[in-house]
């Protein structure tokens, strides 16, 4: 009987459903009920004297602040919901499909409570609950939106978004902090993962690859704490990515080629700086043919290659074992014969194994890493070092970054809130006990227009000749790479 509708005139199954819909909506005397409006029993004829009084007609905004009698009279309508639908045949159904079945539903519900709402808090309603059954509540009109980059929700009450790089708070709001965690829960179960007391700090991924980041009580004193970073439905392209002015024709043509000769390459940068992005891009220049491997907390990364093998850590059991560490993962990919080994982010002790698997053979690989500039970065790669327990003299750690690192990529999300592109360094070699690095390209700030958004434009430094000049040799690619630095420069 659910999922099928038809018309009021010869419509058995909604006549049938109609007849279940009272069952499991109105209590045991339904038919003298139904027959009789005007002796409604208590309860709903105070739900609708509520409705009258304290939501007026006219329309209101989407966003607005939802009173307790707008959650008392969603709950009922919850409560007749889920009586009266089979959900293990709601799962059976098209997203679309089963969103239009429970519309239909609710709203013979609503009749049939005589509930008195106007058409577009009806509508909200309606919006409300099939986002509570089929998908992740209050925050569907959110992730819907292509235009926001992160989503705050700082307990029940309170929730922001970035939008265009700028912060901004958001209308959305939670009926309580209950309801919050019961929709981190239902996220991050969708990846095998828990948050509860136990474990009150999680990270997972929504389906398309988002990625989110969970903290509940009691270490989130004012309720559950969700962070999402979000990834637009289509993929930024490096060709887009110089179109929004991260990075200029001529510095985009040089990131293709060290992609192209296999340099392996660190990507630096600030939260939110775009790493994780310029990444994907950088991938998108790997030849086709070759075996890559990519290790992560929380897969995200989206390769386009066909023969990509994605690899995900594992946290802890509640016995405390079958923990799988990021560390774990990369020694284990020197097993799987690897062409590329790509590391989504490097914050421990597996910077030494993926600095190993970079000087044993497997060229081209990639990782990122949070550091405020390249020579930060090569300090930040020392330190983890150290904390893996690795007792090596400071002279040895070096020699090993940089037989291992060729070109580090300094990402930045400027005070604007716009992503640019603002360092592409190659480690060169050791002078001494200090590691020698020379910049292709910078960003140069020259100031700032009327809206308050910074201006400035990449610059060649002046190198005509990187040090992997004999790897684009090798590649056949010193052309194109002579003629991409020659453009930089008259730009400059």
């Amino acid at each position: 009987m659910f999922g099928k509708r038809g018309s009021t005139g010869e419509g058995r199954p909604v006549q049938e459903f109609r007849a279940l819909a009272l069952e499991t909506a109105l209590p045991t005397n339904h038919a003298s009920l139904a027959a009789e409006p005007a002796k409604l029993p208590r309860d709903i004829a105070e739900v609708k004297r509520l409705a009258v009084v304290e939501q007026p007609p006219k329309p209101v905004a989407p966003q607005r602040e939802k009173n307790e009698s707008y959650y008392d009279t969603k709950s009922q309508v919850f409560t007749a919901l889920i009586d009266t639908i089979d959900l293990s045949q709601l799962s059976k159904l098209d997203p679309d499909v089963a969103r239009e079945e429970i519309r239909d539903i609710v709203n013979d519900i609503i009749a049939i409570k005589n509930f008195a709402m106007s058409i577009a808090e009806q509508e909200e309603l309606l919006d409300d609950i099939c986002n509570d059954v089929l998908g992740y509540g209050p925050l569907e009109p959110l992730l819907a939106r292509d235009d926001i980059a992160d989503i705050m929700v700082n307990g029940a009450r309170k929730t922001y978004i970035e939008v265009l790089g700028k912060v901004q708070e958001s209308g959305v709001r939670f009926r309580d902090n209950q309801q919050l965690l019961n929709i981190c829960q239902r996220i991050v179960s969708q990846v095998g993962r828990r948050v509860d007391e136990s474990s009150p700090i999680c990270d997972a991924r929504l389906p398309d690859g988002s990625r989110v980041n969970v903290i509940a009580p009691p270490l989130a004193l004012d309720g559950p704490v969700l962070t999402i970073r979000k990834f637009k439905k289509d993929k930024l392209t490096l060709e887009q990515k110089v179109g929004l002015g991260a990075i200029s024709p001529p510095g985009a043509e040089l990131l293709q080629i060290i992609g192209r000769v296999r340099c392996n390459i660190v990507i630096s940068g600030g939260t939110g700086s775009g790493k994780t992005t310029l990444l994907n891009c950088l991938t998108n220049y790997i030849d086709r043919d070759e075996r890559i491997i990519t290790c992560e907390d929380s897969a995200e990364l989206q390769l386009q290659q066909p023969h990509v093998v994605r690899l995900e850590t594992r946290p802890a059991n509640l016995e405390g074992e079958g923990e799988i560490t990021m560390r774990d993962l990369v020694k284990n990919c020197l097993r799987m014969r690897p062409e590329r080994i790509i590391v989504g982010e490097v914050r421990g002790p597996e910077v030494f194994d993926l600095l190993s698997a970079m000087n044993t053979g497997h060229g081209g690989s990639m990782g990122t890493i949070h550091a405020n500039s390249p020579r930060e970065c090569l300090n930040r790669m020392e330190s983890m070092i150290a904390m893996g327990g690795f007792a090596l003299p400071q002279r040895t750690v070096r020699e090993i970054i940089v037989g291992s690192v060729d070109v580090i990529i300094q990402a930045a999300r400027l005070r604007d809130g716009s992503r640019r592109i603002t360092h592409v360094t190659e480690v060169v070699g050791m002078e001494g006990d200090v590691i020698i690095t020379q910049d292709l390209m910078l960003y140069d700030i020259e100031g700032e227009d009327a809206n308050g958004r910074l201006i400035g434009k990449h610059v060649s430094t002046g190198i005509s000749r990187p040090k992997f000049w004999d790897r684009a040799r090798y590649y056949n690619e010193e052309h194109r790479l002579a003629k991409a630095i020659d453009t930089m420069e008259l730009q400059s």
